[in-house]
Protein backbone atom coordinates (compact mmCIF):
# COMPACT_ATOMS: atom_id res chain seq x y z
CA UNK A 1 0.00 0.00 0.00
CA UNK A 2 1.41 3.40 -0.98
CA UNK A 3 2.05 6.20 1.53
CA UNK A 4 -0.77 8.27 -0.01
CA UNK A 5 -3.23 5.39 0.51
CA UNK A 6 -2.08 5.02 4.13
CA UNK A 7 -2.59 8.73 4.71
CA UNK A 8 -6.07 8.56 3.16
CA UNK A 9 -7.07 5.64 5.42
CA UNK A 10 -5.82 7.50 8.50
CA UNK A 11 -7.89 10.55 7.57
CA UNK A 12 -11.00 8.41 7.07
CA UNK A 13 -10.50 6.70 10.46
CA UNK A 14 -9.98 10.05 12.22
CA UNK A 15 -13.08 11.48 10.57
CA UNK A 16 -15.16 8.47 11.63
CA UNK A 17 -13.97 8.72 15.25
CA UNK A 18 -14.60 12.48 15.31
CA UNK A 19 -18.13 12.02 13.98
CA UNK A 20 -18.78 9.27 16.51
CA UNK A 21 -17.56 11.41 19.43
CA UNK A 22 -19.62 14.39 18.25
CA UNK A 23 -22.68 12.20 18.01
CA UNK A 24 -22.20 10.87 21.54
CA UNK A 25 -21.63 14.40 22.88
CA UNK A 26 -24.75 15.70 21.13
CA UNK A 27 -26.80 12.81 22.50
CA UNK A 28 -25.48 13.40 26.03
CA UNK A 29 -26.11 17.14 25.98
CA UNK A 30 -29.62 16.91 24.60
CA UNK A 31 -30.70 13.67 26.25
CA UNK A 32 -31.66 12.06 22.94
CA UNK A 33 -32.19 8.32 23.25
CA UNK A 34 -32.18 5.77 20.49
CA UNK A 35 -35.66 4.33 19.92
CA UNK A 36 -34.30 0.81 20.33
CA UNK A 37 -32.71 1.58 23.72
CA UNK A 38 -36.01 1.73 25.60
CA UNK A 39 -37.41 -1.19 23.62
CA UNK A 40 -34.65 -3.59 24.63
CA UNK A 41 -35.68 -6.24 27.12
CA UNK A 42 -35.56 -4.40 30.47
CA UNK A 43 -33.50 -5.86 33.29
CA UNK A 44 -35.15 -6.05 36.70
CA UNK A 45 -32.72 -5.42 39.58
CA UNK A 46 -32.10 -8.37 41.92
CA UNK A 47 -34.74 -8.78 44.59
CA UNK A 48 -33.94 -8.13 48.23
CA UNK A 49 -35.71 -9.27 51.37
CA UNK A 50 -37.27 -5.81 51.80
CA UNK A 51 -40.47 -4.64 50.20
CA UNK A 52 -39.99 -3.47 46.62
CA UNK A 53 -41.13 -0.17 45.10
CA UNK A 54 -41.04 0.72 41.40
CA UNK A 55 -40.88 4.49 40.86
CA UNK A 56 -42.32 4.96 37.36
CA UNK A 57 -41.02 7.99 35.48
CA UNK A 58 -39.51 9.51 38.61
CA UNK A 59 -36.53 11.04 36.72
CA UNK A 60 -34.13 10.81 39.68
CA UNK A 61 -33.83 9.07 43.04
CA UNK A 62 -32.72 12.44 44.41
CA UNK A 63 -36.32 13.62 44.13
CA UNK A 64 -37.98 12.83 47.49
CA UNK A 65 -40.69 10.20 47.70
CA UNK A 66 -43.11 9.70 50.63
CA UNK A 67 -41.62 8.59 53.92
CA UNK A 68 -43.79 5.49 54.12
CA UNK A 69 -41.39 3.90 51.62
CA UNK A 70 -38.40 4.26 53.94
CA UNK A 71 -36.51 0.98 54.08
CA UNK A 72 -38.02 -0.32 50.85
CA UNK A 73 -35.96 -1.37 47.85
CA UNK A 74 -36.44 1.64 45.56
CA UNK A 75 -36.09 0.93 41.83
CA UNK A 76 -36.37 3.77 39.31
CA UNK A 77 -37.97 3.12 35.91
CA UNK A 78 -37.56 5.71 33.19
CA UNK A 79 -37.51 5.91 29.41
CA UNK A 80 -34.64 8.41 29.54
CA UNK A 81 -31.22 6.69 29.82
CA UNK A 82 -29.58 9.89 31.10
CA UNK A 83 -31.51 9.41 34.36
CA UNK A 84 -29.49 6.24 35.03
CA UNK A 85 -32.66 4.28 35.86
CA UNK A 86 -32.57 0.84 37.41
CA UNK A 87 -35.06 -0.23 34.74
CA UNK A 88 -34.72 1.45 31.33
CA UNK A 89 -38.17 0.93 29.90
CA UNK A 90 -41.18 2.66 28.40
CA UNK A 91 -43.96 2.37 30.99
CA UNK A 92 -46.29 1.21 28.24
CA UNK A 93 -44.20 -1.98 28.04
CA UNK A 94 -44.41 -3.11 31.67
CA UNK A 95 -45.76 -6.44 30.50
CA UNK A 96 -42.14 -7.21 29.55
CA UNK A 97 -41.25 -7.34 33.25
CA UNK A 98 -41.84 -10.44 35.38
CA UNK A 99 -45.32 -10.70 36.89
CA UNK A 100 -45.89 -9.88 40.57
CA UNK A 101 -42.37 -8.62 41.24
CA UNK A 102 -43.19 -5.40 43.15
CA UNK A 103 -45.16 -4.55 46.28
CA UNK A 104 -45.97 -1.01 45.16
CA UNK A 105 -45.78 1.40 42.25
CA UNK A 106 -45.16 5.11 42.80
CA UNK A 107 -46.17 7.26 39.83
CA UNK A 108 -45.97 11.00 40.45
CA UNK A 109 -46.89 13.37 37.61
CA UNK A 110 -46.15 10.83 34.92
CA UNK A 111 -49.51 9.37 33.89
CA UNK A 112 -50.53 12.62 32.17
CA UNK A 113 -47.66 12.09 29.71
CA UNK A 114 -49.58 9.28 27.93
CA UNK A 115 -52.50 9.46 25.55
CA UNK A 116 -55.71 8.08 27.10
CA UNK A 117 -55.44 4.71 25.35
CA UNK A 118 -51.77 4.43 26.39
CA UNK A 119 -52.55 5.39 30.01
CA UNK A 120 -54.84 2.38 30.21
CA UNK A 121 -51.99 0.18 28.99
CA UNK A 122 -49.65 1.68 31.60
CA UNK A 123 -52.11 0.96 34.42
CA UNK A 124 -52.67 -2.59 33.22
CA UNK A 125 -48.89 -2.93 33.38
CA UNK A 126 -49.00 -1.77 37.01
CA UNK A 127 -51.41 -4.60 37.80
CA UNK A 128 -49.13 -7.05 36.01
CA UNK A 129 -46.04 -6.26 38.10
CA UNK A 130 -47.85 -5.81 41.44
CA UNK A 131 -48.01 -8.66 43.92
CA UNK A 132 -51.47 -9.78 45.12
CA UNK A 133 -51.55 -7.28 48.02
CA UNK A 134 -49.83 -4.55 46.02
CA UNK A 135 -50.96 -1.01 45.30
CA UNK A 136 -50.19 1.97 43.06
CA UNK A 137 -49.80 5.48 44.46
CA UNK A 138 -50.58 7.99 41.73
CA UNK A 139 -50.32 11.80 41.61
CA UNK A 140 -51.52 13.86 38.64
CA UNK A 141 -52.51 17.49 38.02
CA UNK A 142 -56.15 18.27 38.84
CA UNK A 143 -57.26 19.86 35.58
CA UNK A 144 -60.68 20.88 36.90
CA UNK A 145 -59.06 22.64 39.87
CA UNK A 146 -56.72 24.49 37.49
CA UNK A 147 -59.67 25.50 35.32
CA UNK A 148 -61.56 26.84 38.33
CA UNK A 149 -58.50 28.80 39.49
CA UNK A 150 -58.05 30.28 36.02
CA UNK A 151 -61.65 31.48 36.00
CA UNK A 152 -61.45 32.89 39.53
CA UNK A 153 -58.15 34.72 38.94
CA UNK A 154 -58.81 35.69 35.33
CA UNK A 155 -55.72 33.84 34.06
CA UNK A 156 -54.82 33.21 30.43
CA UNK A 157 -52.73 30.36 28.99
CA UNK A 158 -49.44 32.24 29.37
CA UNK A 159 -50.27 33.52 32.87
CA UNK A 160 -48.07 32.29 35.71
CA UNK A 161 -50.08 29.86 37.80
CA UNK A 162 -47.44 29.39 40.51
CA UNK A 163 -43.71 29.50 41.20
CA UNK A 164 -41.65 26.32 41.48
CA UNK A 165 -38.03 25.28 41.97
CA UNK A 166 -37.75 25.10 38.18
CA UNK A 167 -39.10 28.64 37.77
CA UNK A 168 -42.54 30.04 36.96
CA UNK A 169 -45.18 27.52 35.90
CA UNK A 170 -47.77 28.81 33.46
CA UNK A 171 -51.26 27.54 32.83
CA UNK A 172 -50.01 26.16 29.50
CA UNK A 173 -47.24 24.26 31.30
CA UNK A 174 -49.76 22.44 33.50
CA UNK A 175 -52.01 21.59 30.57
CA UNK A 176 -49.42 20.62 27.97
CA UNK A 177 -46.14 20.02 29.82
CA UNK A 178 -43.28 22.20 31.04
CA UNK A 179 -42.41 24.19 27.92
CA UNK A 180 -38.77 25.07 28.72
CA UNK A 181 -37.87 21.42 29.35
CA UNK A 182 -39.61 20.21 26.18
CA UNK A 183 -37.79 22.88 24.14
CA UNK A 184 -34.42 22.27 25.80
CA UNK A 185 -34.48 18.49 25.48
CA UNK A 186 -36.25 18.10 22.18
CA UNK A 187 -38.04 15.09 23.67
CA UNK A 188 -41.79 15.00 23.34
CA UNK A 189 -42.14 12.47 26.16
CA UNK A 190 -41.97 15.52 28.46
CA UNK A 191 -45.23 16.80 26.92
CA UNK A 192 -48.62 16.22 28.55
CA UNK A 193 -50.97 14.20 26.36
CA UNK A 194 -53.75 13.62 28.88
CA UNK A 195 -55.57 15.26 31.77
CA UNK A 196 -57.59 14.07 34.72
CA UNK A 197 -60.33 14.96 37.12
CA UNK A 198 -60.83 12.87 40.24
CA UNK A 199 -63.83 11.18 38.62
CA UNK A 200 -62.05 10.38 35.35
CA UNK A 201 -58.96 9.01 37.10
CA UNK A 202 -61.04 6.76 39.36
CA UNK A 203 -62.98 5.50 36.35
CA UNK A 204 -59.79 4.69 34.45
CA UNK A 205 -58.28 2.81 37.40
CA UNK A 206 -61.46 0.80 37.85
CA UNK A 207 -61.70 0.05 34.14
CA UNK A 208 -58.23 -1.48 34.07
CA UNK A 209 -58.97 -3.74 37.05
CA UNK A 210 -58.05 -2.12 40.37
CA UNK A 211 -60.44 -3.29 43.09
CA UNK A 212 -60.47 -0.12 45.22
CA UNK A 213 -59.28 3.46 44.82
CA UNK A 214 -58.82 5.71 47.86
CA UNK A 215 -57.97 9.40 48.03
CA UNK A 216 -54.53 10.17 49.46
CA UNK A 217 -53.13 13.42 50.85
CA UNK A 218 -52.29 15.74 47.95
CA UNK A 219 -49.26 18.02 47.81
CA UNK A 220 -51.36 20.95 46.62
CA UNK A 221 -54.93 21.90 45.76
CA UNK A 222 -54.00 21.55 42.07
CA UNK A 223 -53.17 17.86 42.45
CA UNK A 224 -55.13 14.62 42.59
CA UNK A 225 -53.57 11.91 44.76
CA UNK A 226 -54.96 8.40 45.01
CA UNK A 227 -53.90 4.90 46.02
CA UNK A 228 -55.28 2.09 43.86
CA UNK A 229 -55.30 -1.41 45.33
CA UNK A 230 -55.05 -4.74 43.56
CA UNK A 231 -57.05 -6.36 46.40
CA UNK A 232 -59.06 -4.88 49.26
CA UNK A 233 -56.55 -3.28 51.69
CA UNK A 234 -56.50 -4.05 55.39
CA UNK A 235 -56.46 -1.41 58.13
CA UNK A 236 -52.71 -1.73 58.73
CA UNK A 237 -51.86 -0.97 55.11
CA UNK A 238 -54.19 2.02 54.99
CA UNK A 239 -52.69 3.35 58.22
CA UNK A 240 -49.18 2.97 56.81
CA UNK A 241 -50.21 5.00 53.77
CA UNK A 242 -51.89 7.67 55.89
CA UNK A 243 -55.31 7.08 54.34
CA UNK A 244 -57.07 5.28 57.20
CA UNK A 245 -59.60 8.10 57.56
CA UNK A 246 -60.12 8.70 53.84
CA UNK A 247 -63.27 7.69 52.02
CA UNK A 248 -62.75 5.45 49.00
CA UNK A 249 -62.95 7.24 45.68
CA UNK A 250 -64.45 4.14 44.15
CA UNK A 251 -64.84 0.46 44.89
CA UNK A 252 -64.89 -1.98 42.03
CA UNK A 253 -66.37 -5.43 41.81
Amino acid sequence: MSQSQLNANMILEQTFVSDLMLGLLFKSLFRISDPDESKAAPIVPPQSSSQRLLNVGGNSKAIPIPGHYNGWQHDLLDIDPSCNPDVLCDARELMCLPAECYDAVYCSHNLEHYYPHDALEVLEGFLHILRPNGFAEIHVPDILAVMRECMERGLDLESVLYQSGMGPITVRDVLYGFGPEIERSGNDFFAHKNGFSETSLNALLTRCGFVAVTKAPANSEREISVVAFKTTPDAALKKMLGISGQEPGHSGN
